[in-house]
Order: C-alpha cells, then sequence, then structure tokens
C-alpha cells in the first residue's frame, strides 16, 4: 500500500521575518495552517500512513498540531532532518518508513486546489511496475521551478530554476516513487549549492525511461515566498482564479 511523506524541512528563509518564530508549513494559507493542504492531498488520495519529516527548531509544534493523526483518520509519524541539505536529502530519512514499498512524496509548502487529478495519478501509478511519476503544471514563471521538458509523450530532462525554460511546465511538488529511489538518493551528489536536489533524482529516472507525468489543468502554487504564500491566500479564498 502506497505510503505518504510531507516535507516540511528547510529554514524559510524567503518568509523571513515570519520564519524566525515559526516553521513555514505551519502559516496560515487562508483557514488552515498550510500544511494541511498538502496532508488534506494525501488523505484523498486514500493515504494512511503518512510520514511529516521537520526541521529540528519547531518539530515538536507539528505533534502538537497534528498530534497521532485520529483526528484526519490517518496514522501520522514523525522525523528530523537534522539539516537543510535539499528535497532529496529529506527524503532519504524515509527510507525505513517506506518498508520497500512505493511512496508519495508531497512538499509542506505546495498547494493542490483539486485534488482529482492528484488522485488519478495515483491511481495509474499504482498500475505502473517501476519507476516514478511527476506532476506538471503550465506556469507564467516556469524559471522559479524545475522545468520539464516533453518530446513525443515523454519528459527527456528536468532543468532547475533555467534562465531560459524549454517549456512553461514547472515540476510541482508531488512525486511518485518506487523504492530504489533511496538507492538513487545515495548515488547523486550535492549540487553547487551543497544541497541533494530532487531534480537529480528526477533525471535519473528520465535517463532510464522509467519517468511517467500528467500534467494538472486544475490550479496548483507553492507558498514558498511572500508572493506565492499570497497568491495561495487569494486562491484558497477564492478571491484569485486560474
Amino acid at each position: 500500500m502506497l505510503k505518504g511523506v510531507i516535507l516540511a524541512g528547510g529554514n524559510g528563509t524567503r518568509l523571513s521575518p515570519l520564519t524566525l518564530v515559526t516553521n513555514k508549513h505551519l502559516l496560515p494559507v487562508y483557514k488552515k495552517p498550510m500544511i494541511y493542504w498538502p496532508l488534506e492531498t494525501l488523505i484523498q488520495c486514500g493515504i494512511k500512513n503518512i510520514l511529516i519529516i521537520s526541521g529540528r527548531g519547531h518539530a515538536g509544534h507539528f505533534v502538537n498540531l497534528l498530534g497521532s493523526g485520529k483526528k484526519f483518520g490517518v496514522n501520522l509519524s514523525y522525523e528530523v532532518q537534522e539539516n537543510a541539505g535539499g528535497i532529496a536529502h529529506a527524503l532519504d530519512i524515509a527510507d525505513d518508513f517506506s518498508d520497500n514499498g512505493k511512496i508519495a512524496v508531497i512538499l509542506g509548502d505546495n498547494i493542490f486546489m483539486d485534488s482529482k487529478e492528484i488522485q488519478r495519478g495515483v491511481r495509474e501509478f499504482a498500475r505502473q511496475k517501476r519507476g516514478a511519476k511527476i506532476f506538471l503544471k503550465s506556469v507564467s514563471d516556469a524559471n522559479r521551478f524545475g522545468v520539464a521538458e516533453i518530446s513525443r509523450g515523454r519528459v527527456v530532462k528536468v532543468e532547475e530554476k533555467p534562465l531560459k525554460p524549454k517549456s512553461d511546465l514547472a515540476v510541482t511538488g508531488m512525486y511518485l516513487y518506487d523504492n530504489e529511489v533511496f538507492e538513487i538518493i545515495k548515488k547523486i551528489k550535492p549540487s553547487k549549492r551543497g544541497e541533494l536536489e530532487i531534480t537529480d533524482v528526477n533525471n535519473y529516472y528520465i535517463k532510464r525511461n522509467l519517468m511517467s507525468y500528467k500534467i494538472l489543468e486544475s490550479e496548483w502554487t507553492d507558498a514558498g515566498t511572500f508572493d506565492s504564500l499570497l497568491r495561495a491566500n487569494l486562491i484558497a479564498a477564492g478571491i484569485l482564479e486560474k
């Protein structure tokens, strides 16, 4: 059975000074703490066992907020990322939790407004014997994200924050992986900024033709900058439409 992982670590420096006293993922997005959004996305996909990975500073705040997961009808576990070493570095902590099975990984600052497309993608991935699946979204500011290049119905490369994107398809913060992902993480090297990049993990799958994708039509945004946090709140409040 597919397990879920929410990555809620990092220092949240782009949202300072809001993040001087709390974790970014505990900030409000309209009527809910930010982390409720990815948590509910996983729950709506039928995922019952979910691991939350956070940094050291505010790990206890997540436990106080979410508890065992009983009120959400799921089982929540918690782990701490001692140092902010990138998304792939954080994901590696989930190796034992995955229990050699497939996992759904979602970034704690990603807001998906319609989980039905995600649910369909998860069902498709369940039928996929090996590999990974990413969710893409057409955006106007693709240079802020990993950008997928598509050719003849397949992803041929993901480029991280390109100055001149080859498409407008941003890789959203929802990833589906088979258990080989943990062996791949051990093979990749830190980037120039000293982090293990999830883009390198995705490109590893792509090079072996083991990456599928789904383009989202419904609204999505991250909430990791002041502008995107504002946008997330306006979308969630129904003020800003697609």
